[in-house]
């Protein structure tokens, strides 16, 4: 039984540079921009799309490298980070630490090659990440919303990608996926709590798996559905919605709120593990709902 484990645990240098580099969550936040970039153009442009793809991708890779140099202690007293390539032994911090730096340049070069406020943005995100968001971890559970500000820029990151300017659309999409972050990362934190203490995470608005973390929880959702209709009513720019399509976003709000609903009403590991697989399907949703209806309406 045993050597099978270390069968098992043992990954290959490929293996180990997706983990230090988050790839699937760096390809669910690429995902993000993609759809930012393809609601705020009037015509898609691939090379623009391959561009940001690539500077969305370093930006996210180079930011989990340092956060994961950064707490490299912690991570060894969790189940589920002990295995890290540099907890588990298998990368120096060095070459980590290259590898974000490396990451860092190409990001935030490639994304200057669109436009300066992409670049801008984009270096906002790993300061904020790195330098305020992951420190705070351990300090208060006020980190999720500090985390959630550069959790937020992709979405809205791809916008600006397209157009160049700031305004009410990319805000919104900004808000959307701001909001959208709490119910998620708290049902993370829900599911992870007794490995999280361990590493003196405390990652729940009140510090516990309570009622009132839950009753957050289900306000924050509240928040997200009602940002991801406000496209409908017409006073977001050029950012709009069709009737059919708000109603479709409506509804996925609903599923969502529903998960988050029976969180309150279970308390459970497992009903937060579901609102936590809920949270993915919906944001991702909501992003092809919007881009579909973009298209068809136009």
């Amino acid at each position: 039984m045993g050597r099978a484990k270390s069968v098992t645990a043992s990954p290959s240098i490929i293996s180990d540079f997706k983990e230090i580099t988050k790839m699937r969550l760096a390809l669910s936040v690429v995902f993000s921009s993609l759809a930012g970039y393809l609601l705020g153009v009037e015509t898609v442009d691939f090379k623009t799309l391959i561009l940001l793809a690539l500077g969305g991708y370093f930006m996210v890779g180079a930011s989990n490298a340092y956060n994961q140099i950064i707490e490299k202690d912690l991570d060894v007293l969790m189940e589920r980070t002990k295995n890290r390539p540099i907890p588990a032994g298998r990368m120096s911090v060095t070459t980590a630490f290259i590898i974000a730096s490396i990451f860092t340049l190409l990001g935030i070069i490639i994304l200057y090659t669109i436009n300066k406020q992409t670049a801008m943005f984009g270096a906002i995100s790993i300061f904020l990440y790195t330098c305020a968001y992951t420190p705070l971890k351990t300090k208060t559970p006020l980190a999720v919303f500090v985390g959630a500000i550069p959790g937020a820029i992709p979405f809205m990151l791809g916008w600006v990608a397209a157009t160049d300017d700031f305004g009410i659309e990319p805000g919104t999409l900004f808000a959307l996926q701001f909001f959208w972050q709490f119910p998620h990362f708290w049902a993370i934190g829900w599911f992870l709590f007794k490995d999280y203490e361990k590493a003196g995470f405390y990652m729940l608005p009140t510090g516990k798996q309570d009622k009132a973390t839950a009753v957050q929880t289900i306000m924050y959702t509240i928040w997200t559905l009602a940002v991801s209709i406000i496209p409908v009513f017409g006073f977001t720019g050029t950012l709009k919605l069709s009737i059919v399509a708000a109603i479709v976003v409506f509804l996925l709000g609903i599923w969502f709120l529903y998960y988050a609903i029976r969180l309150f009403k279970d308390m459970t590991e497992k009903a937060a593990r579901q609102l936590m697989i809920v949270s993915v399907s919906y944001i991702s949703l909501v992003q092809i709902v919007y881009v579909i209806d973009k298209f068809l309406s136009s």
